[in-house]
């Protein structure tokens, strides 16, 4: 029997990669599955993964790591279409677990990833809410205020005495990790010591009453989708609930959120407008002194699998490899990182449509995006530089920093990480 041109091809490859362990090699073969996939030739898919699974492990090195987590994507993926069990490595993957307010602290000093947006951002707030007696910052990220303790060290530190100082936060979070194990009031009892401590008057506030989705089988993910942008259009960004008052700074923050937001068409519309446009027009009619902005650097609302496969692949390598630096390979901390990003792999790879809530895009693209609806980039200063120079000090010598126009980037070896930028509304009205 005479091969097909594509089994033809993909033999070539196999015989090219087996035994090897180079990236290159690796995402070949991620392809190539991807390529089967999405012409709905599962045979061929299942023997792509054959060959991975000779080449993944969880306890390899950073490429060997990564695939491993590719193949549980792409296992989930396949198990979709064809529910024949496999037994492969990537068969099984560890639950996620929720942490303490220490371990949290732990989790995001590991590595830079998250630290280098908090001080971008607590710098550039720093120096926007000069002159302001009363500041409210309305929270909208993922790593349950750890931002903040740090700003209001440096505010309780203000020649003229701090400001008060007001933090809000919706009761709903994308269910993303990392994951904590007390309440959004608790966090903001917490912070209210710490505030106390420093003699900086302290409010805190969880706005809204979290979306309810019904547990039915009729209840699709877009209507769990949609009541939970609703919430934040009608109850999160409403003047009326966040209690502004004419005389405070309005800070609003967003790490590593923006991505979850829809970004499809709003019909309902009088113009066709897509979901995240509104929701950045409804922040900018709250007229806030400045608005930081700091996610992930890589381009991944795309609906091409093989696209999204490549820019993953070479994404997300990054902290697998700059974990290999300095934890060893079965430490705890690093293997629970590790399968939070693996979930996330999961969702980029395995599922499409408002399933896929992993929709990240580029600095450059997101940077585009403010432009068109209305905001002008703040640039960073030198001092805001000069912080981020001293925390990147602390870490593995592979970390640098760059600018792109207004955006400060976080690189590892240098690849773009995490990018950090800081935006007022046209006209914004002091």
């Amino acid at each position: 029997m005479r091969e097909s041109p594509q089994s033809s091809i993909l033999s070539g490859a196999l015989k090219g990669c087996l035994g090897s362990l180079d990236g290159a090699c690796i995402e070949k073969l991620l392809l190539h599955c991807a390529s089967a996939l999405e012409s709905n030739d599962v045979t061929l898919a299942q023997q792509v993964m054959w060959v991975l699974n000779n080449v993944a492990s969880p306890v390899g090195d950073p490429n060997q790591r990564l695939t491993s987590w590719f193949l549980k994507a792409l296992i989930s993926r396949v198990s979709r279409v064809c529910p024949t069990p496999m037994n492969l490595n990537g068969n099984s993957s560890p639950q996620r677990r929720l942490m303490t307010v220490t371990e949290l602290a732990g989790y995001v000093d590991l590595i830079p990833w998250h630290r280098f947006g908090f001080c971008a951002s607590n710098s550039a707030i720093f120096k926007a809410i000069q002159g302001y007696n009363k500041v409210h910052i309305l929270d909208l990220s993922i790593t349950h205020c750890m931002q903040w303790p740090t700003l209001i060290d440096t505010l309780a530190k203000r020649p003229e005495g701090p400001p008060s100082v007001r933090i809000s936060v919706p009761s709903w979070r994308p269910p993303v990790p990392p994951l904590l194990n007390v309440s959004s009031e608790e966090v903001g009892q917490r912070l209210g010591n710490f505030a106390k401590f420093k003699d900086v008057p302290f409010e805190f506030n969880v706005i809204g009453e979290q979306p309810t989705v019904p547990s039915s089988p009729c209840i699709s993910t877009l209507e769990c989708s949609s009541l939970q942008y609703d919430f934040l259009l009608n109850q999160v960004l409403n003047p009326s609930t966040l209690k502004l008052e004419d005389d405070e700074a309005l800070v609003i923050n967003c790490q590593n959120w923006l991505r979850y937001l829809p970004d499809e068409q709003n019909n309902g519309a009088s113009q066709e407008i897509s979901c995240r446009d509104i929701f950045l027009n409804r922040i900018k009619d709250l007229n806030p002194c400045i608005i930081t902005v700091v996610d992930e650097d890589s381009e991944l609302d795309v609906s091409n699998l093989t696209s999204r496969i490549t820019t993953c692949f070479n994404y997300l390598w990054i902290p697998f490899d700059a974990l290999e630096t300095f934890l060893s390979k079965d430490n705890s901390q690093r293997i629970e990182y590790e399968a939070d990003i693996g979930h996330k792999i999961e969702n980029i790879i395995a599922f499409e449509g408002t399933q896929r809530i992993e929709r990240l895009e580029s600095g450059t693209k997101f940077s585009q995006r403010m432009r068109n609806n209305g905001f002008f980039s703040v640039p960073f200063c030198e001092e805001t530089i000069s912080e981020v120079k001293f925390l990147l000090d602390e870490h593995a010598s592979g970390w640098g920093m760059k600018k792109e126009d207004d955006m400060l980037v976080l690189t590892w070896k240098g690849h773009n990480s995490v990018y950090a930028t800081a935006w007022v509304p046209c006209g914004f009205d002091d």
